[in-house]
């Protein structure tokens, strides 16, 4: 290729040529050393070209870069002068917050020794004020002084004067009467025995008047304290047993053939199953309470599961009879808790348990021993006694009621044994022996026990009883007080704690109107059985009418 090659080695090729070719070739080297030339002029025209715009470039981008320097140092002042004159604010604002605050301080500062200035002021006033007042009152007492020891002067020489008077009247009283001096003094304190007896036996009757209506008083605000104190809420409580059955075809079930079912759960319970022609309704009966709530709660689960026979019946009444005594323990616990005694027997505790079924007129006997507990404490430690013994004794006087169904003796006699048995102290012991007012009281513990038993059964809702059985109670009273002799009317009042009695003025006088009151009183204590006390009063009254015309 011709192209290829360089000017010197054309300039070989066209020695090798012929001269007579040589004018044919020399134009054709000739265009082609300037096409060379030319090509080399550009070559050395564009990288003169690239290196001016290179030049240019690397010109302009140092411009930029000192300009966006420029500006970077110009943000940068701009921002350094701004955070200088924030900071100057700020601290100008922080001067002028300590400035305020110092002002502020000293105002307060300056205020209070304003304030002390003033108190002083006050103080010196009222110091100069006393210091004439004491001026004035030395005076005062100069003067006194100097009166006091003028009359004093004085008494002493009407003093000396009245000795003189007496041994005068002495001596002219003992010519006249002819008696000597001792005779005389005798005599006269003869006589000033005898009144000062008689005074002495109207203080002491006016003073006895006044003690008695102050405990009166007394008792009465400390009985209303301590039942205001414990406060119980009372829910009367039937003692009937029945359970109800879901149609006639389940008492033929209970019954069983040939009564097998109902002489099985009789003999595994001890309580006596009622099946009249009442519908939906079985009755059991029994003087056990705990007893008739084995055989209630039995009766309920075999009706309910509805596989009633004797081996069945033998089951359910052994594993509810297990059942009630965890329960019976649990309740006497409860109570003993409650109430806050330590040391009981188990066996007392269990007995407390078994109260917890036992009712008197509708009334939980377990709940009124704990009330009994809790007033009897609040009593014993207004009055100087020991709150734990006396809430001891409150919480044990019932306990005979849990065992007097099964032991002969009424329930004071039967707790009182059970107590001494189970290692009791004797105040415990006499409580629950005497708490119904029938021996000698013995220990003071007794008779906060028998008014606290008082109070819990006369408070209204505690306790409750037929109509026909309270409107015979009433009668009763009325028709005891009637039939003694000098009696016109009787009338019992306040639910029969109260009975007011009028005597005939003609056929009594106060002496038989007195005796009157006290045999009513004595035949109600020996006739009637009541909770509390009965009040008797008898009024005896004598009217006089004239007419004037």
């Amino acid at each position: 290729m011709l192209h290829g090659r360089s000017g010197h080695d054309w300039g070989r090729c066209a020695t090798l040529i012929p001269i007579g070719e040589r004018n044919v070739v020399s134009p054709i080297i000739a265009a082609i050393d300037q096409v060379t030339i030319g090509v080399i002029v550009s070559a050395v025209i564009a990288a003169a070209l690239t290196f001016t715009v290179v030049k240019l470039l690397d010109r302009l981008r140092k411009k930029d870069a000192e300009t966006e320097a420029r500006q970077i140092l110009e943000r940068a002042e701009r921002e350094a002068s701004n955070r200088r004159r924030e900071a100057e604010l700020e601290i100008k604002e922080r001067a002028l917050q300590q400035k305020a605050k110092a002002e502020e301080e000293l105002g307060k500062i300056r205020d209070e020794l304003r304030e002390r200035e003033r108190l002083l002021d006050k103080r010196t006033e009222t110091l100069e004020q006393q210091t004439d007042d004491l001026r004035k009152q030395e005076r005062i007492v100069e003067s006194t002084q100097r009166r006091l020891t003028e009359r004093l002067d004085d008494a002493n020489r009407r003093n000396d004067e009245l000795s003189k008077l007496l041994d005068m009247q002495r001596q002219t009283l003992h010519d006249l009467s002819g008696l000597g001096r001792e005779e005389a003094e005798h005599r006269l304190l003869s006589m000033l025995d005898a009144e000062l007896t008689q005074e002495t036996g109207q203080i002491i009757l006016r003073h006895e008047k006044q003690i008695a209506e102050q405990c009166d008083a007394i008792s009465r605000d400390m009985l209303l304290t301590a039942l205001h104190r414990y406060a119980a809420v009372h829910t009367a409580e039937s003692t009937t047993s029945s359970i109800d059955i879901p149609n006639d075809e389940m008492k033929g079930r209970i019954i069983g053939r040939e009564g097998r079912n109902i002489r099985a759960f009789e003999k595994a319970t001890g309580v006596d199953v009622i099946i009249d022609d009442t519908p939906g309704v079985v009755i059991v009966s029994g003087f056990d309470p705990v007893r008739r709530e084995v055989a209630r709660q039995s009766l309920d689960k075999l009706i309910a599961d509805g596989r009633i026979h004797p081996s069945r019946i033998e089951e359910i009444v052994a594993e509810t009879a297990k059942e009630i005594e965890l329960f019976i323990r649990r309740k006497g616990e409860e109570a003993v808790q409650e109430v806050n005694i330590h040391g009981l027997h188990e066996r007392l505790v269990y007995m407390l348990g078994r109260m917890h079924f036992r009712t008197s007129y509708s009334q939980n006997v377990l709940r009124h021993s704990v009330e009994v507990a809790f007033i009897t404490g609040m009593l014993a430690e207004m009055i100087g006694l020991d709150g734990d013994i006396g809430r001891r004794c409150g919480l044990l006087h019932d306990i005979g009621k849990a065992a007097d169904h099964e032991l002969e003796g009424g329930h004071p006699k039967i707790g009182a044994d059970l107590l001494k048995r189970h290692g009791e102290g004797p105040e415990v012991v006499h409580a629950a022996l005497g708490h119904h007012d029938e021996i000698l009281t013995e220990f003071p513990y007794t008779m906060l026990v028998a008014t606290a038993d008082a109070c819990s059964a006369s408070r209204p809702g505690a306790r409750r009883e037929s109509l026909e059985r309270y409107i015979k109670r009433m009668e009763e009273l009325e028709s005891i007080a009637s039939g003694f002799p000098g009696v016109e009317q009787a009338f019992a009042i306040q639910a029969g704690r109260e009975l007011r009695v009028i005597a005939s003025a003609k056929q009594t006088d106060d002496a038989k109107a007195a005796k009157i009151c006290r045999d009513i009183a004595k035949a109600f204590e020996e006739r009637l059985t009541y909770p509390g006390e009965i009040k008797v009063t008898v009024v005896r009254e004598s009217r006089f009418t004239e007419l004037a015309r």
